[in-house]
């Protein structure tokens, strides 16, 4: 079968692998419908985790909808021709981390991740024209009709990751809120933060067509690529601060930007995927200004796949409005290049075996 696989940074193709074969009585064998590629994917494509991959063997993908072709006998909750997702981590749903909500901490399956290396379980990967999911009753979820493919994709990582960066901002009507970062679970963590009603939203980005989008939904924007960003963007709140600041990208300087900018007092909701081994976190800073400091990208996304799934149904979001480009799986590597460039607008890749 085809199949996306990591050869070096810069380098993941399609290859003609060996044809998932279900041998696991908890799991099922899934035929891929759509895949995407997320934000996290392109720490693989840059090379920042090339150790932990295997090169020409480790795949790659961790979003999906897909038909269930067959189960195994110790699940329950899943037929042959059901329409699916999953959560982008494997959890069996009964382990402690489990059921105190920490899907992504999985004991059963020791933290595994689809398309993620060798640390994360080696396990196969949604860029792929099939899988074995295990512990499929533990996370993954039937699929109505009414959702689009393209939407259903983001409920494995992206949608829920922002409805997570949502719940740890808490925002209140009226207060200031920044967010750093607008690619596709960025855009998710806006549309679900102005429903909250913020008394004033502004977003922080580098790409002036991420910005536009941003303005169009009613948000204030600021180009970080322009000298006096910050001074702007502190004006947006009279130069006290913000309230509450989501950072939705991963790097070192996204987080540094976000702790300049909240308010004393105040809380950054951190959900970007983050690489580096250590920041120079300015402890007295925080510690005498009282910042609250979540981090959330190993993302426990299993447990709000169903309130993505009713956002999208009230029309709080519509995450099939971010997919600008779509692509055969046999083109992943074209995928990930208009994706890392940005390249003609480029939001959110579908792709299709």
């Amino acid at each position: 079968m085809k199949a996306a696989v990591y050869y070096a940074p810069h380098d993941i193709r399609c290859a003609q692998i060996p044809d998932a074969v279900l041998d696991d009585d908890q799991g099922m064998l899934v035929r891929v419908t759509a895949t995407s590629i997320c934000g996290s994917d392109l720490h693989l494509y840059r090379g920042a985790l090339d150790p932990i991959m295997e090169r020409g063997k480790s795949q790659t993908g961790h979003e999906l909808i897909g038909e269930v072709v067959q189960v195994g006998k110790r699940v329950g909750r899943f037929k042959p021709k059901d329409r699916i997702s999953m959560g982008y981590s494997v959890s069996c749903g009964h382990c402690y981390m489990c059921e105190v909500g920490q899907t992504a901490h999985c004991e059963t399956t020791n933290r595994a991740v689809y398309g993620f290396g060798v640390p994360f379980g080696s396990i196969n990967g949604t860029h792929a024209e099939a899988l074995v999911i295990p512990q499929a009753d533990g996370h993954a979820m039937k699929i109505p009709a009414s959702i689009s493919d393209e939407a259903a994709v983001t409920l494995s990582c992206n949608l829920p990751s922002a409805i997570i960066a949502n719940k740890f901002a808490d925002i209140q009507p009226g207060e200031t809120v920044a967010l750093v970062g607008c690619g596709p679970t960025g855009m998710m963590a806006l549309d679900i933060a102005l429903s909250r009603g913020p008394g004033r939203m502004v977003v922080l980005d580098g790409l002036g067509y991420r910005l536009e989008i941003a303005r169009s939904k009613g948000a204030a924007t600021v180009d970080i690529t322009q000298e006096g960003w910050k001074e702007r963007a502190l004006a947006e709140t009279g130069g006290r601060g913000f309230d509450k600041v989501i950072e939705a990208v991963g790097y070192t300087e996204s987080l540094q930007m976000s702790l300049d900018l909240v308010r004393p007092g105040g809380v950054v909701s951190a959900i970007g995927v983050f690489t580096d081994a250590t920041f120079n976190l300015n402890l007295a800073d925080v510690f005498l200004r009282n910042i609250s400091l979540h981090m959330n990208g190993f993302a426990n996304v299993q447990p709000f796949m169903w309130e993505g799934l009713r956002l999208m149904d009230r029309g709080v979001v519509e995450p099939g409005a971010y997919f600008t480009h779509r692509f055969a799986l046999a083109d992943i590597d074209q995928a990930f290049a208009t994706f890392h460039h940005k390249k003609d607008g480029a939001m959110k890749m579908l792709l299709r075996p």
